[in-house]
């Protein structure tokens, strides 16, 4: 199988990405029964695990000519005046490329995640977290995998973007246990979600809405691991030091909002004018209703949390996303374990189907 790093369409981009780190790994003497709530999570997690390469259907294709089959109006610059100029064989390398793009990151994302869990493993002091994050750790391995195998069906891949490539660096290099929690877990891994719904619901491709369909499950329980562990520590800090958080966590917001125009490269590689594309995206309804849409996971979790100040509620106001603070995080993880179970549910009857065709003949 090609490696990944051979289908970036630019030359110069590292084998590794080497982020120096300095935390302590805590060991708990304690070994109690660990609250019910996590020991659930963790049973859950135990449970749930599953085999990307016996799950899903790798024989399937991507469509030529749109490979998740998703409508165009999914392109961010779609409706401006480079996108009407364009013949239908640029449409089409647009559409490909621009759908790797963001297959791209969430791979990206997911090694990401790997990394930030096994971190947690060793930094986090209570060993039902530990418990419940060492089976993070398989499923964010798994997703890497699931990405992996679908990215290498485009034929191109892109490198982490850099608001991504920021916010994973202090995530990883910051010694306090939390602040990886409130950058992978609430802010990136909510904003995964958001996205990966985005095309388990959009999407026609059977292969693409499977694929995110499958890991927005696991990742709704990380999502849960990071609320319900928050949920009890920062009541424990200082007024200080919660503002401390509440900072990080604003900037945090407001770099992963801007990453939709930070796609120059792909602009680059097509050779269309990235000024003119970064303009019209900037103004863009479409665009500016996905980058809301985008906070619907984050924005109740950081509610739930406790870490809900004035700076906060004030920049979630100027987001546009403040309403989204009366979702309940419960639901939203219900509702994605019982789109999963339908997808199962209906490869089931397509696999007897066949099956059954296949014993006629």
């Amino acid at each position: 199988m090609t490696a990944l790093r051979d289908l970036y369409p630019m030359p110069g981009i590292d084998d590794h990405w080497h982020v120096p780190q300095q935390f302590d790994a805590v060991f708990d003497w304690r070994f109690d029964e660990g609250r019910t709530t996590l020991m659930h999570l963790y049973q859950k997690g135990k449970d749930m695990q599953w085999d990307a390469l016996s799950r899903i259907d790798w024989t399937q294709e991507l469509d030529p000519e749109n490979p998740m089959q998703m409508p165009d109006e999914a392109v961010a610059i779609y409706g401006s005046d480079i996108w009407n100029r364009m013949t239908k064989k640029e449409r089409i390398n647009l559409r490909r490329h621009t759908q790797a793009w963001n297959i791209s990151q969430f791979l990206q994302g997911e090694q990401a995640a790997l990394l930030a869990a096994s971190k947690i493993v060793s930094s986090v002091p209570d060993l039902d977290a530990k418990f419940y994050a060492a089976t993070q750790v398989m499923d964010e391995a798994r997703h890497v995998e699931a990405y992996r195998l679908l990215q290498g069906k485009f034929g191109v891949a892109y490198p982490m973007t850099d608001p991504l490539q920021e916010l994973v660096n202090d995530a990883l290099r910051d010694s306090r246990w939390d602040v990886t929690y409130l950058a992978m877990q609430v802010v990136i891994e909510g904003l995964a979600l958001a996205a990966f719904g985005t095309i388990r619901d959009l999407a026609q491709n059977p292969l693409a809405r499977m694929v995110n369909a499958y890991v927005m499950e696991d990742e709704a329980r990380h999502v849960a691991f990071g609320r319900l562990s928050l949920r009890d520590y920062y009541p424990q800090l200082t007024q200080k030091e919660r503002d401390e958080r509440e900072e990080f966590l604003v900037e945090a917001c407001y770099l992963m909002r801007d990453r939709m125009t930070q796609s120059h490269e792909l602009y680059d590689v097509l050779d269309l004018p990235a000024a003119e594309c970064k303009e019209f995206v900037e103004n863009s309804e479409i665009v500016k209703l996905y980058r809301t849409l985008l906070f619907q996971r984050i924005v109740p979790i950081v509610k739930d949390i406790g870490l809900w100040g004035p700076r906060i509620r004030k920049a979630y106001e100027d987001m546009g996303v403040l309403h989204y603070a009366e979702l309940d995080p419960q639901t939203l993880q219900d509702d994605d374990e019982r789109i999963a179970a339908q997808i199962d549910a209906a490869k089931a009857r397509s696999d007897y189907v066949h099956a059954v065709a296949g014993l006629a003949e």
